[in-house]
């Protein structure tokens, strides 16, 4: 055998798989609005269902896709529901299990304001679930009471029956103490709160109650506060100069392994106007505060727990029998869970703060653990419930696992500000009615003959009947005795004058005989009526036996019939409930589907509007490639005709070289020619040779520019030099290199409204409409040359800014001084000199375009 963990409480032993459960039964209450002006979110379908449907401002904040939702319980309660209907069909029979000897468990739960204390305590004439609880028990086991401190509490939670002496002393110290309530003589003494609590008109009685036995009523009363449990019925000792502050309780399990509130105050009371008292004792005590959202808010969980005792009498039907083995306690805990709260409505600080987040971690353990109940005996797990993670959880651990019934009363509040509260207490109310929870044990009935109280209540009427009829005393009544006595023969006078008086002794012995022998005749007869009555009752009694006998064979019948109609009444709800679950399954199902369907139908049209803009991509991607191609054959044909004027204009440099040579050799032969000609006579003058023409270059120009040329997009070539765009108005983006030097030359370029950068970035070109750049470079005489690549700056299709170069302007300085390196030629170089500067400078002008994207 397994040795147990430390603070762990023993396991109990398994119970038989095939053990009847019920669910637990859950109940809805709808609170009457505050206002006629106020939104409704919740609507009442049928007297099983109810519906929530979102404020009009939630749908407005959700895009109106918040849908209505339908929760089912074993009944709803609507705002018209009088406390009497609420009493008769959640708590009626709850009584009547606690008459006979079975736990039950009953409490009430949702947010904060809802109306839970409401429905367990009621107002002065609509007294609530508590308080018409009590007056029914104590109105079914009145007369039936056994006189105070017969049965006594033995601080584990268990009860023990004193004996008749033992009791007496024990009232005896109370009434000399005076700290027990003692039952109000009158109901004046009552708090006036509950003086008109339940009407006399609605009194219940339950008719089943075993007179056989004797009962008696403890109750205790206690709160969970921040997890701490506190007795709100003990008497501390009250010091003004230094307060103490309540002690708080632990749980303890006693040797049934039932949870119990160790040294917890128990008071016997013995009327409904005395139990009042003392919940009312506790109820002042109580820890209530001033929120937001409710006047009169309750920090704790309140527990009032009922225990009844009952025992039987011994076979004379006089005395209770003094075996505690014999002694029979059930409770009924009647619990008022202090409402769930957001701390965002109700502004809660400081220690209401502190209460809010217990209040609102006990109630998520208890999900959990129904949650957990739920899971292991849908899905066949044994997965360990936390109850020790919550007070109440752990306080109530016995009745999850079959110490009695379960139920409990959702309490709503219809208004639109607490939509998503109420929403959470119904998922958590649906849920909980899954839960199944085993069904309580019939106890053993004691082997005594049953009418023992009724039968020795009879014996005694009709012996008083038959005393008084005979004359005699009636329950020893002094009067009937001295008239018994008075019908005896009268004594004679008694006056002695002489020990010797032999006439007055004899006398009087002579009427005393007389006198014993009536009563002799007496004591026989009534030995004989004795004897005749029992007669009588035996056979009453055989009777009365067979009788019992035929009628207990009847009632197990009925019992077999009643467990047989159970059954299929069991069988019909289960099929009931698979029925809605299936219901609930399939509409889900279809929702499912019109969600998906609505799903298809906008992805469809989505594929159908990305395939039109994939269309409208791909004409635009054509045009933009017809475009481009255009744009490729402008570019081509201009870099043809820039490549073929090169060709023509490095021929034309070559034939002007041959001719310079040409004509220097021209000139050599002619010096010769002159050198012979002194010596032979005159020669005729040399022909100048011609230079050659540029017309069969423009001829060509002319042929081809006859033919038409496509559209370009580049802006036209300045061929001829101009005065610089620099000095306009426009706004310029001067982009000047840190590599440049700083030339010190008096001319230099000033632009105007110029933004300078040594790096260009977008932010720059963003303000801007044309650009500017500063190269410098070596010549090849030595000298420094700066070139103003200028061009215009215009936004692009992704977003960005682009430059297209549009001309170059080439800054030149040289020294005078220097000499030069261009070979001087006599009287015919002034042509060729000419011609080589006209094309460095058409050289210099023509046309650069790059384009870069930032």
């Amino acid at each position: 055998m397994q040795r147990a963990g430390k603070g762990r409480t023993p396991r109990r032993p398994k119970k038989p798989s095939n053990i009847e459960k019920d669910p637990v039964g859950v109940y809805c209450r709808i609170r009457p609005l505050g206002g006629e002006d106020e939104e409704c979110c919740v609507e009442m379908i049928s007297s099983s269902t109810i519906q929530l449907h979102a404020p009009d401002g939630l749908k407005a904040n959700r895009n109106g896709e918040y849908k209505e939702t339908q929760y089912c319980f074993k009944k709803v309660f609507g705002i018209k529901t009088t406390q009497i209907e609420l009493f008769e069909d959640v708590a009626k029979t709850l009584i009547e299990d606690l008459i006979h000897c079975k736990n039950g468990l009953l409490f009430t739960y949702g947010v904060t304001g809802s109306g839970k204390t409401y429905t367990m305590t009621g107002s002065p004439g609509e007294g609530g679930l508590l308080p018409r609880s009590l007056d029914m028990l104590f109105n079914s086991i009145g007369p039936f009471q056994a006189k105070r401190f017969v049965f006594k509490p033995d601080e584990k939670n268990g009860i023990e029956v004193q004996n008749q002496l033992d009791a007496l002393l024990e009232r005896q110290k109370r009434d000399s103490q005076q700290s027990v309530p003692k039952t109000p003589s009158s109901r004046q003494r009552v708090d006036p709160e509950f003086t008109d609590m339940i009407n006399p008109d609605q009194a219940c009685k339950f008719e089943g109650v075993d007179e056989d036995c004797c009962y008696s009523v403890f109750v205790s009363y206690i709160e969970i506060y921040n997890n701490y449990i506190y007795d709100l019925l003990e008497d501390a000792p009250f010091d003004p100069i230094r307060p103490k502050p309540p002690q708080s309780k632990i749980l303890r399990e006693d040797q049934n392994h039932n949870m119990y509130v160790a040294g917890c105050t128990e008071v016997e009371v013995k009327s409904t106007e005395e139990a009042f008292d003392v919940f009312w004792k506790g109820q002042k005590k109580r820890r209530i505060a001033n929120t937001e959202l409710n006047r009169e808010s309750s920090r704790s969980h309140s527990v009032f727990t009922v225990k009844l005792a009952q025992a039987p009498l011994d076979a004379d039907g006089d005395h209770i029998l003094q075996d505690k083995s014999q002694v029979n306690v059930s409770q009924l805990c009647l619990v008022d869970l202090a409402g769930s709260e957001r701390t965002n409505r109700t502004r809660a600080e400081g220690s209401r703060l502190r209460e809010a987040g217990n209040i609102n971690q006990s109630l998520m353990t208890l999900r959990t653990c129904m949650e957990v109940l739920r899971e292991n005996q849908m899905c066949g797990t044994n997965r360990m419930v936390p109850y020790r993670d919550s007070k109440v959880t752990h306080l109530f651990k016995n009745y999850f696992d079959g110490e009695g019934k379960v139920r409990m009363v959702v309490c709503v509040n219809p208004k639109a500000e607490d939509y998503e509260e109420t929403l959470l207490v119904m998922r958590f109310a649906e849920m909980t009615q899954e839960v199944e929870v085993a069904r309580p044990v019939d106890r053993p009935i004691c082997g005594l003959t049953p009418g023992r109280r009724q039968r020795n209540q009879a014996f005694k009427d009709e012996l008083s009947r038959r005393l008084e009829e005979r004359g005699g005393p009636v329950n020893g009544d002094p009067v009937q005795l001295n008239q018994l006595i008075e019908s005896l023969p009268p004594l004679p006078p008694c006056e002695l004058s002489d020990p010797s008086d032999d006439q007055t002794l004899p006398r009087l012995m002579e009427v005393l005989e007389r006198r014993y022998r009536i009563r002799q005749k007496m004591t026989e007869q009534f030995n004989q009526t004795a004897n005749n009555m029992k007669f009588a009752l035996q056979q009453f009694e055989s009777q009365f036996s067979s009788k019992e006998n035929v009628l207990h064979d009847q009632r197990s019948k009925l019992g077999e019939k009643d467990k047989v109609i159970a059954n299929q009444r069991t069988e019909i709800e289960r099929l009931e409930k698979k029925s809605k679950t299936l219901e609930y399954k399939i509409d889900i199902l279809q929702k499912t589907t019109e969600m998906y369907e609505q799903d298809k139908r906008s992805l469809q049209q989505e594929l159908e509007s990305r395939e039109q803009r994939l269309q409208k991509e791909l004409a635009e991607r054509r045009r933009m490639e017809q475009r481009m191609q255009g744009v490729v054959t402008d570019t081509k044909l201009k870099w043809e005709r820039e490549c073929e004027r090169r060709v023509n204009a490095k021929q034309l440099e070559l034939q002007n070289k041959l001719w310079v040579k040409d004509e220097k050799l021209k000139q050599l032969k002619a010096i010769v020619t002159e050198n012979g000609g002194a010596s032979g006579g005159p020669a005729e003058p040399p022909r100048k040779p011609e230079r050659p023409s540029r017309e069969r270059d423009r001829n060509v120009a002319q042929k081809r520019s006859a033919s038409p040329t496509p559209l370009s997009t580049v802006p036209p070539v300045h061929p001829m030099h101009r005065r610089s765009h620099s000095a306009g108005g426009e706004k310029w983006v001067d982009h000047k290199p840190a590599s440049n030097l700083d030339l010190d030359t008096v001319m230099q370029p000033i632009i105007p409204n110029a933004i300078k950068v040594s790096t260009p970035n977008e932010k720059a070109l963003s303000k801007c409409h044309r650009y500017v750049l500063r190269h410098q470079e070596l010549a090849s005489d030595g000298e420094i040359e700066t070139k103003l690549i200028k061009g215009n700056v215009f936004k692009t299709r992704g977003g960005g800014q682009a430059v297209e170069f549009t001309d170059i302007e080439t800054l030149k300085q040289e020294d005078p001084t220097a000499p030069s390196r261009k070979r001087r030629s006599g009287s015919g170089e002034g042509p060729a000199q000419t011609d080589d500067i006209e094309n460095r400078v058409s050289s210099n002008k023509c046309l650069s375009l790059l384009i870069f994207v930032l």
